[in-house]
């Protein structure tokens, strides 16, 4: 009897699986509904790098490129038509699973500008028109979990869109969007709307950590410090398990449990950048070591194949907590500091997506001047 797919047995764990892609190719030649057919795929992230990569790799968007550019839409204008349409389209695709789950999978991130990112009134109303403009239920808008994305986390919360909140790397950011989330479906009780459609995810960065915290520890380890080379790559799963620790500390408390008495969903956990950066690290790591109830793992093509390959199946998110903690406490005694560290990340995060953004809209600008050329 042939063995059941490795990716659809994660659900067995209430563990959904997302794609960290959307290409238009992958939509209409049927890929995507092939994954949500025989990989049990239940969601999909967006971003500005993504769509760059998407853009660059295909002629698939030059028909439209070319439209748009002849109605004398702006260079913004045409990367928010042609995000604003894949997404439409993936939504489509998986509007059945959102249908089935009543709502609680089968969701598309589409990212906010990240200009915006330490922009609160801006975030607010990029979220309102974008949601608008999209028109799909199983929209999630993606806002970073920056000082200043945080309270228009909960501002739209609070109004009722569905959120993804991003750019997550320290326990302190995830304490804060875990209380903005709950915070926000309380003040929503409270007025009397209702609160058992609100999806919301918050994702928790997790290979960037070990990228960054390797190369800390390496320099300890040239200077000498004990204990510093023990800590390599493991940083980034203690990291997470600790951060999901803090969410069992707040989805199992009483507070949570008024909520959830009035239909309110749990805010899962996804974990972000699942990818593994150092070759000499397993390929699946972020997976094996993170699989656990109310949680996503968003991830690339290369690391699906992967771990529908060789990936282990085991409950492990909840496991090892105290070594975990140990590792996290580690850090301070060889010379690592913590927060630093993440809010490094955060920062660099941001820019990370400035980039490609800026990137992406130098090359539609690009690929829309060769076909005034070709004409």
């Amino acid at each position: 009897m042939e063995e059941k797919n490795k990716l659809v047995q994660l659900q067995d764990f209430d563990q959904s699986v997302w794609l960290d892609s959307i290409s238009r190719g992958l939509i209409q030649s049927g890929q995507l509904q092939a994954l949500v057919d025989n990989d049990g795929l239940r969601g999909m992230t967006s971003n500005p790098a993504i769509f760059e990569k998407a853009i660059s790799g295909s002629d698939d968007y030059r028909d439209q490129l070319r439209a748009l550019h002849a109605g004398g839409k702006s260079t913004v204008e045409i990367y928010e038509e042609v995000a604003i349409t894949d997404i439409q389209s993936a939504c489509d695709v998986l509007r059945p699973v959102y249908d089935a789950s009543d709502g609680e999978h089968g969701l598309v991130s589409l990212e906010v500008s990240p200009e915006l990112a330490f922009d609160t009134e801006g975030t607010i109303g990029e979220v309102r028109r974008l949601w608008q403009q999209v028109g799909r239920p199983n929209l999630m808008i993606k806002i970073p979990a920056t000082d200043e994305g945080i309270p228009a986390v909960q501002q739209m919360l609070t109004e009722g869109y569905n959120v993804n909140i991003t750019l997550m790397f320290s326990l302190t950011d995830y304490d804060n969007v875990a209380e903005a989330y709950i915070s926000a479906l309380e003040a929503r009780a409270a007025a009397g709307k209702p609160i058992s459609r609100i999806a919301s995810v918050a994702s928790f960065f997790v290979s960037r950590i070990d990228t960054l915290a390797d190369e800390l520890l390496e320099a300890r380890v040239q200077a000498g410090e004990a204990g510093a080379q023990e800590l390599l790559g493991k940083v980034a799963i203690a990291n997470a398990k600790i951060a999901y620790r803090h969410f069992l500390d707040f989805f199992k408390s009483e507070r949570f449990a008024k909520l959830e008495a009035q239909g309110a969903r749990v805010q899962r956990v996804l974990w972000a950048s699942t990818s593994t950066k150092n070759p000499d690290y397993s390929d699946v790591m972020y997976v094996d070591n993170l699989i656990g109830p109310h949680t996503v793992n968003t991830l690339p093509d290369d690391t699906m194949d992967a771990f529908r390959d060789h990936g282990t199946l085991a409950q492990t998110v909840d496991t090892g907590v105290e070594e975990a903690q140990a590792v996290l406490d580690a850090l301070a005694a060889v010379g690592v500091d913590y927060a630093a560290m993440t809010r490094q990340l955060q920062q660099e995060g941001v820019d990370k997506f400035v980039q490609p953004y800026q990137d992406l809209l130098n090359r539609i600008e690009q690929v829309c001047a060769e076909l005034v050329a070709a004409r």
